[in-house]
């Protein structure tokens, strides 16, 4: 059977892949676990971004804690980071997020957070799931009655308290500066603007204007183009794009240059070596990091420490030797002094903040860090356990021996989408193209 749980939550095509029957025993399950271990009744807060299947899995959600017994806490649309604040700072049992952060709006996700704020474990989503699949096999659990069942609060207050915890996180101000906001239509679209606009930020606003099927439509840190463009045409100091549950951040310099997640991290290690914020010295990030971001880190005489793809493993490597900054490319930025988990919003302040207190622009805070050409291929495939044969090992290695150590290869699965990504990276962009491009061509035989 496979597993119900990917890297990032329960995640697929709203109504069909994640219908709102597994949304029920997923919040009724999270219940029963949480209420084996907690103290009284389990308090549950859940949030969710701006797609229009959000209310419906919501509604399931609720129903299930409900009926086991739990109490749900409804924060209505937010940023999943301000979910895993939230959820310690209440001192609830768990958090839960509804969205699929930057897929496509049809698609959605439930993903946990525990009451210490951190993503669960492996082996806790699959205590959850082991329930679930009782539940599917005829199991039933305690359904309690009359007083015992679980209640519904909602708080509007949340979003405010999440906002206040932000701006606490600069000591500086951005009277005057002109920066571009893509929102994605997402879960920051009120949040962010609040926040910007309260440090005094005169602001330009795209993809603030969420209808339920807008969410990453040409928009947010997916989608930059329009951003760039709108940086250009108006002039402004840096241009700043969210996801849709807006746990990412990436910018655009006034140049129209990607600032991405590596060069993020060199600007915010260079801010925090600037505060003795650093004191190990040491950035955490993943195999897909740029090797120029290693050159980069290397001249700030930092140490870098290199994990699987994704913000979790980033994350696990900084707790367990507590690190206290690290995260992707993509732009899953970990500060571990302010939060548990990627949270865009912060990223950007900390972005802003370098370039007040570096007096720089943010083009010349890009330039700490100059990126190799990469080439990055999505091959879809059904079924992401069977792309591996003979002929793609000897595409890879092959292209391997081509680049020696002037590059890299990197050929793996996917772990939220049926994708197999094929990357290359080195100094000749038209080689790389032709080497991925023949990786590529031996995966999709496999898919056939």
């Amino acid at each position: 059977m496979a597993r119900l749980f990917g890297t990032d939550g329960v995640r697929g095509e709203a109504n069909t892949k994640l219908p709102p029957e597994l949304a029920y025993k997923l919040g009724r399950a999270a219940t029963i676990y949480f209420g084996q271990h907690s103290e009284g009744t389990p308090q549950i807060l859940i949030g969710r971004d701006t797609r229009i299947s959000g209310e419906m899995l919501e509604s399931a959600l609720v129903a299930g804690i409900c009926s086991a017994g739990g109490n749900a806490i409804l924060a209505g649309i937010i940023p999943t980071p301000a979910v895993a604040y939230l959820a310690k700072k209440l001192h609830a049992a768990a958090g839960i997020v509804i969205s699929a952060s930057h897929n496509p709006f049809q698609d959605n996700g439930i993903k946990f957070f525990g009451g210490d704020g951190y993503k669960l474990p492996d082996k806790v989503e699959d205590d959850i799931e082991k329930i679930v699949h009782d539940m599917e096999s005829g199991r039933d659990f305690d359904r309690p009655t009359g007083e015992g069942v679980g209640h519904i609060e909602r708080r509007q207050n949340l979003l405010e308290d999440y906002i206040s915890f932000v701006m606490n996180t600069t000591t500086e101000r951005f009277d005057g500066m002109k920066i571009v906001l893509d929102c994605a239509n997402g879960a920051a679209y009120r949040a962010m603007p609040t926040v910007l606009e309260r440090l005094g930020a005169e602001l330009i606003l795209i993809g603030d204007k969420p209808n339920g099927i807008n969410i990453n439509d040409y928009c947010g840190s997916t989608h930059m183009e329009n951003l760039r463009l709108k940086v250009l045409k108006s002039g402004a100091a840096i241009g700043i794009a969210h996801d849709g549950d807006a746990d990412r951040c990436l910018c655009i310099d006034e140049r129209g240059e990607i600032i991405d997640g590596d060069h993020i991290m060199i600007i915010c290690a260079k801010l925090m070596l600037a505060a003795n914020a650093l004191p190990d010295k040491t950035i955490v990030a993943t195999v897909m990091s740029n090797i120029g971001f290693r050159q980069a880190v290397e001249e700030l005489n930092l140490a870098c420490e290199i994990t699987a793809v994704g913000d979790r493993y980033v994350l696990e490597n900084m707790r367990a030797n507590n690190h206290k900054l690290g995260g992707e490319q993509s732009g899953h930025i970990i500060f571990s002094d302010y939060s548990t988990t990627g949270d865009g919003l912060i990223t950007a302040l900390q972005v802003l903040t370098a370039m007040k207190k570096f007096n720089a622009t943010a083009s010349e805070l890009n330039a700490l860090m100059t990126t190799y050409p990469q080439i990055l291929l999505n091959v879809r495939v059904k079924d992401k356990s069977s792309w591996q044969n003979s002929a793609v090992k000897l595409a890879i290695a092959e292209g391997e021996a081509e680049l020696g150590t002037s590059g890299r290869i990197l050929v793996r699965p996917s772990g939220t989408e049926p994708l197999i990504r094929v990357m290359a990276e080195g100094p000749d962009k038209n080689q790389l193209m032709r080497i991925c491009n023949k990786i590529a061509a031996e995966v999709e035989k496999c898919a056939l």
